[in-house]
């Protein structure tokens, strides 16, 4: 019995260590976290961050007056409606984070970007990307990757997609043939390259939205967009894919 004891008070002891050093690691993370990606943790605890929920899955910075707070909301509705149009329905329910100061913006981690989709899963918006434009983008990065599932997509397309959903005027001609700038050249298929191009010639986003509407134009709109994105969702790659055609 006494030695029974022992052995059970040592197997306490180093399950409580165990626990103990698990702890501390999980806090050095979160720590880690907090301090060198802070839109992670950002849109994991928006209210860590000083905002404050405007409406379910929408925070905003404290101290905005009514009319702004209402811009806010008409911006997100008109985004999600776009979102929702193009792709017959959602699958993605994003957090958003709204920031109308600049101070708010490099609080929760942002750049010099107009928005951003932090992980695929949640999207942050500066001063200058409270647009339907810009939030729509943004949130079409969301709503593909959660219909992709896990599956490889070129950069060029989900930017092009996202330039197209969001009907761009930027980079998108108004009607007919919406190329502003007619591309043929390969695009860059990684987020790093995409990054670099995008970063030396913002014009690269017209080019990915010109082969993206032609492409979505010759094989039945946002029907074959869609049917494109439910073949790489089952596991076909990109490359071996042919849009239907128009009926």
């Amino acid at each position: 019995m006494p030695v029974i004891r022992r052995k059970g008070r040592r197997r306490w002891r180093r399950r409580r260590i165990a626990g103990a050093v698990t702890a501390v690691i999980l806090a050095a993370a979160v720590a880690l976290t907090a301090v060198f990606f802070p839109s992670v943790a950002a849109t994991t605890c928006p209210g860590c961050y000083g905002l404050v929920r405007l409406q379910p899955g929408v925070y905003v910075e404290p101290g905005l007056p009514p009319d702004r707070r209402r811009h806010v909301t008409e911006v997100v509705e008109q985004a999600n409606r776009r979102v929702h149009d193009f792709f017959g329905g959602r699958k993605s329910s994003p957090d958003i984070l709204v920031c109308l100061s600049d101070d708010c913006y490099r609080g929760i981690g942002g750049g010099r970007e107009r928005g951003i989709a932090v992980l695929n899963r949640s999207v942050m918006l500066s001063p200058r990307g409270v647009d339907p434009v810009i939030a729509s983008h943004e949130l079409t990065h969301v709503e593909l990757h959660a219909r992709l599932d896990g599956a490889d997509v070129p950069q060029w397309f989900d930017e092009g997609l996202a330039v197209l959903v969001s009907d761009d005027p930027r980079y998108l001609a108004p009607t007919g043939d919406r190329c502003l700038l007619d591309s043929r050249r390969p695009l860059p298929a990684t987020l790093g390259d995409w990054l670099r191009a995008a970063s030396a010639d913002p014009r690269v986003y017209a080019e990915a939205a010109c082969q993206v509407s032609r492409r979505a134009g010759a094989n039945g709109g946002k029907e074959g967009v869609r049917t494109l994105v439910e073949q790489l969702a089952a596991g076909q790659p990109f490359a071996d894919i042919r849009l239907p055609a128009a009926t």
